[in-house]
């Protein structure tokens, strides 16, 4: 068996497979025993039909079968040992091989070839970095999380903001009179806070109990179908028929009185004995939201090194006819206009890739299973922080990551991750970062 692969320009090759009888011979035979060993014919008792009635009926499919195997198999090993740089599979070329009557034969394979390129980054190299302010009014708004989540409900006689109310609700005539078949609801539960009108917000202002408000849940809502239909415990296509007054009897006022900041509020949110007063609790605060920015800030650092370095890299060259012939195959489907559409955003990306491929090998960057599963309770860790839950148990951490790790995309998606983690501390020590302070509202724009 010989293979040779030539290459047509800087970005393609043609890769020629030959195979001789002496090849395949000795497994195609093995193949053709077992499945007469098998295989039930007419007038043959089974393991006893003749070799040249097997050889007659499953030969040919056979041969193609061992063939292509041994094809398949030899041409794996030679790009592996060869160190072939190749995008994506090769793409059979027409062959004009006879399985009937043919014992040796040629294959050939068009190959798409990664462009060479080279890439160096030091300190001379300058990339901005956002570092996004963490104000003290982010940091009151999660404690006030904390302590409303510890919190408890009172019932209180006079309406404040974000206050809940219950009482019957009804609907009145243009005479201001209880509407006869109108809608009613009893204990039906409001939160004037959430209206978007204010002027009927305002009508709410210091109402006490047992008394009793008019107002239009319409303006009030600003005629939003699922929040009436809610209120008025009616269809969605039925609220556009109770458009007028409705009067409110409060019957009961809740008002969550916000939990204490205390020793047993700190432990229960940060770990017990992590602090031991408001100062120190608000300083942990403080440094849990900035390390959740710095994730933030590293992801938009990535960004601007590809950006960075496909700009002092240049276009590369591909083999674009392969790239899309590979494209389309895999996209079969989907068809050619949508190679056509996304052809330039896939070199983009493979791009990146190349480039991020190279920068890993330059600085050695490699990820054991250890770094898989730490990262896999990182995730775990930042699902739960987005809830306010800072203090998680490892054993649930445990948990959820091991579930996580029973996926092979949430694998893969993993070992990404871990990568471009790596790479990102080794880059920000390697470049020379541009530091840029903002706002979080300045930071979030610019993905807008």
């Amino acid at each position: 068996m010989n293979i040779s692969l030539q290459n047509v320009d800087k970005v393609s090759a043609l890769l020629t497979v030959q195979i001789e009888k002496a090849d395949y011979q000795e497994k195609v035979e093995k193949s053709l025993k077992t499945i007469r060993q098998r295989v039930n014919m007419p007038g043959f008792r089974k393991g006893m039909v003749p070799m040249g009635l097997v050889k007659k009926q499953y030969g040919v499919s056979v041969l193609v079968e061992e063939v292509d195997k041994l094809m398949q198999e030899k041409v794996g090993e030679y790009i592996r040992e060869n160190k072939v740089d190749m995008l994506g599979a090769p793409l059979p070329k027409e062959s004009n091989a006879n399985f009937e009557t043919d014992e040796n034969f040629e294959f050939s394979f068009d190959i798409a070839l990664a462009p060479q390129f080279e890439l160096t980054l030091s300190n001379e190299d300058t990339v901005d970095y956002y570092d996004i302010n963490v104000t003290d009014e982010m940091v009151d708004q999660q404690v006030k999380m904390y302590t409303q989540r510890t919190g408890k409900y009172d019932k209180v006689e006079e309406y404040q903001d974000n206050d809940m109310l219950k009482g019957l609700l009804a609907e009145l005539d243009e005479n201001g009179n209880t509407k006869e078949g109108g809608v009613q609801v009893e204990d039906a539960v409001m939160m004037p806070s959430y209206m978007k009108n204010d002027d009927q917000k305002a009508i709410f202002n210091a109402a006490k109990t047992n008394t009793v408000l008019v107002f239009n849940p319409s303006v009030a809502f600003d005629n939003n179908e699922a929040e009436l239909a809610s209120l008025l415990k009616v269809a969605k296509e039925d609220v556009e028929n109770h458009k007028g007054n409705f009067s409110f009897q409060i019957e009961e006022i809740t008002r969550l009185i916000p939990g204490e900041l205390n020793q047993e509020l700190f432990d229960q949110v940060l770990g017990k004995d992590k602090a031991h007063n408001e100062e120190e609790f608000r300083a942990q605060i403080k440094e849990t939201i900035a390390k959740q920015f710095e994730a933030d800030s590293d992801y938009k650092f990535l960004i601007d090194v590809r950006n960075y370095a496909a700009n002092k890299v240049g276009k590369l060259e591909f083999a674009d006819e392969l790239m899309k012939r590979i494209m389309l195959e895999n996209n079969k489907e989907k068809g050619e206009e949508f190679v056509a559409e996304h052809y330039d955003k896939s070199i983009e990306e493979l791009t990146w890739h190349l480039i991020k491929e190279k920068l890993v090998r330059a600085n050695d960057i490699k990820v054991e299973q250890s770094d898989i599963t730490e990262m896999a309770k990182e995730a775990t860790r930042a699902q739960f922080a987005q809830y306010g839950m800072i203090n998680v148990p490892e054993e649930l951490l445990e948990n959820y990551s091991k579930e996580m790790l029973k996926k092979q995309e949430s694998v893969e998606a993993l070992v990404n991750r871990a990568v471009e983690a790596k790479l990102c501390a080794v880059l920000k020590g390697q470049v020379t970062l541009n530091h840029k302070a903002l706002s979080a509202e300045e930071f979030n724009k610019m993905f807008e």
